[in-house]
């Protein structure tokens, strides 16, 4: 057990404290504010204070940012580290910088419930980041503190012997459109085909074809042959809107599609862009699909990943959601929380760590196609990196594809081999 010493064990330390040591190096920890007991205690123990000790312990120099319970503007006057971004530096210490403070800072996105211009979908924009701006966007750089928090324990104190998580992988598919033709509707058909004349529209209409969106027994065979576990989430959105254009839930194709994979899968709902300001709507959302898929919902994915921090989580956990992957940008790859692990979110306003696990992904094919303009082979390098960094860090890598990317459409001819190239590296 690691015992930290603090003259007040507030819950912004007790929960920064808790998911570096509990969940990056599988150890217990405990915040006490006794003295003697700090002296007396012969294991790991690690000051966090402005009070003098002898004998040997880690001496990490405090920042005051978890011993407020308010929200303001941060100094951030960043500098570099072995290599990589530090901030929160402070003297006298074994550490260069309050890692508590900087990684609280960052898996909380304290930035975040600061003020800011929207972005055009009234997101949070990435370039108001500070991993963005500081160019470490496309690192986990609280995964790399943390080792470098374990080797200088393990130097103070050889006993020490944390034990690290494993690297997994994740694949997840967001299911806006499942098809492009089929199950539409006359007028939809007839709108789309005077907008965008095809004969492949009339071929997959008379079942001469295959729907080019259709990639479910594709993706079937892929998860069988490479032991994948993977999660689907669907916009059941009850009415069609200008982001909105899913196949109605009450459509018999969009029923036996989810039925299918809620029996194979586990799956979640993709709140709509019209539930964004909308509590009924949410909730009618994931109450459809748990009647279609005769399942209990207990994880989401935000549509266009369209949510604010707290406004969106608050309301999630009002309606039982107690898992949540939108945590990522819409805009740009990389890690929005700076981290490539799972950890229960934080919320500042209230002081208090909830029940909702907030599972962060940092690629989504449309973001390197659509926002970063990769080719299909740009964006497989990008995902090497992001698989390389996520087994440095023995960390969870998690990726987001949607099934128009991985049919038979021309656009996105070669995302279906990039996709498949890349599940393959994964044995290497």
């Amino acid at each position: 057990m690691v015992l930290i010493f603090s003259t007040i064990a507030t819950a912004r330390l007790a929960y920064i404290t808790n998911f570096l040591f509990g969940k990056l190096m599988g150890t217990r920890c405990t915040i006490i504010n006794s003295p003697e007991a700090f002296i007396a205690y012969e294991g790991v123990k690690i000051n966090y204070s402005e009070r003098a000790f002898e004998g040997v312990f880690l001496n990490v120099a405090c920042h005051k940012l978890l011993f407020e319970t308010d929200i303001k503007t941060q100094q951030i006057l960043p500098f570099e580290y072995r290599g990589n971004v530090a901030f929160f530096e402070m003297a006298n210490s074994d550490l260069p910088f309050d890692i508590f403070a900087a990684s609280f800072y960052l898996i909380s996105r304290y930035e975040e419930y600061l003020p800011y211009n929207e972005d055009m979908y009234g997101r949070y924009p990435h370039e108001d980041s500070l991993a963005y701006r500081l160019k470490f966007l496309q690192i986990p750089v609280i995964n790399i503190w943390a080792t470098y928090l374990a080797e200088i324990i393990e130097k103070k104190f050889p006993s020490f012997k944390p034990v690290k998580p494993s690297f997994s992988f994740l694949p997840t598919y967001d299911i806006d459109i499942a098809y492009s033709y089929k199950h539409k509707g006359f007028a939809r058909n007839v709108g789309g085909a005077l907008k965008h004349p095809s004969l492949e529209r009339f071929k997959v209409l008379l079942g001469l074809k295959k729907d080019p969106y259709d990639a479910y027994d594709w993706l079937d065979k892929l998860h069988e042959e490479n032991q994948l576990d993977p999660i689907y989430f669907f916009l059941v959105a009850e009415k069609n809107g200008i982001y909105d254009k899913n196949i109605l839930p009450y459509k018999n194709a969009m029923k036996l599609l989810i039925k299918n994979h809620a029996e194979k899968y586990p799956i979640g709902i993709h709140p709509s862009w019209q539930s964004f300001n909308n509590g009924d709507i949410l909730v009618n959302e994931i109450r459809s699909l748990e009647a279609i898929s005769e399942t209990i919902i207990t994880a989401s994915r935000h549509h266009y990943i369209h949510f604010t921090i707290p406004h969106t989580y608050r309301r999630l956990l009002q309606y039982n959601i107690i898992n949540d992957y939108s945590m990522g940008y819409g805009s740009i790859n990389g890690f929005r929380a700076s981290v490539a692990t799972s950890f229960y979110w934080f919320d500042i306003e209230k002081n208090e760590q909830t029940k909702l696990l907030i599972h962060p992904f940092c690629f989504m094919e449309a973001n390197s196609y659509y926002e970063q303009k990769y080719t299909p082979q740009q964006a497989y390098d990008e995902l090497i990196h992001y698989t390389d960094i996520c087994k440095q860090v023995n960390g969870r890598l998690i990726t987001i594809w949607h099934n128009n990317f991985l049919g038979f459409g021309k656009e996105f001819a070669q995302w279906k081999h990039t996709y498949s190239k890349f599940i393959l590296n994964l044995k290497k």
